[in-house]
């Protein structure tokens, strides 16, 4: 977004907290569910989830990386399933549950994986971070469900093993530049092999 001078100095610019502005005549009624709690918002229909999050919302855990999908910084859950939130339009998740990494845990009581990634040292920058424990979150009910990956290699097994050629393939879509992948893998071992009640929390 970029504004002239005299738009700067005459106040015409957003200030912070504020939704940028978008093309009037094309605004719709959005209503969306984020973690709990209701957020009705006039949005142009290709406003994608990630930006409704962040700009709309003020919810900035989740992160914009590459803004391609690529890099899975802007994971949230959508009814208990992992996504690409950059990938997504706002629109689309009318009446579905939304849970971003705000709505995981609260700094006195944090969700399991986002403790175990604190214990593991799961992240440097912590830029990442946010998107790995929503797309963790979503890949242990996964296992749990015995949804197979690419690397099962036994896919009439009811239950599955969590090796660590499973764990990489199920969580390369999080990159992490700074390079904490041990730590991560450690984080969601130690929480995997937790009871099911302890890891959703």
């Amino acid at each position: 977004m970029h504004f002239t001078i005299e738009q700067i100095l005459r106040g015409d610019v957003p200030s912070a907290g504020q939704p940028p502005p978008v093309a009037g005549a094309s605004l719709r009624p959005v209503h969306l569910r984020v973690n709990g709690q209701d957020y009705h918002l006039q949005l142009e229909p290709r406003v994608s989830l990630l930006d409704a999050l962040r700009e709309f919302m003020g919810l900035t855990g989740t992160k914009k990386g590459c803004n391609q999908g690529a890099c899975g910084a802007c994971t949230v859950l959508v009814n208990g399933e992992r996504i690409n939130s950059c990938l997504t339009l706002a629109i689309m998740h009318e009446g579905q549950d939304i849970t971003t990494i705000e709505g995981l845990g609260t700094p006195d009581e944090l969700h399991p994986l986002q403790a175990a990634f604190i214990e593991h040292d799961g992240f440097q920058c912590g830029y990442c971070t946010p998107g790995q424990i929503c797309s963790a979150v979503a890949m242990l009910r996964e296992v749990a469900q015995g949804d197979a990956s690419s690397a099962t290699t036994d896919l009439t097994a009811t239950k599955i093993e969590l090796t660590d050629e499973e764990l990489r393939e199920r969580m390369c879509g999080n990159v992490c530049r700074c390079g904490a992948y041990l730590g991560i893998l450690n984080a969601i071992r130690e929480v995997h092999a937790q009871p099911q009640t302890e890891q959703s929390r």
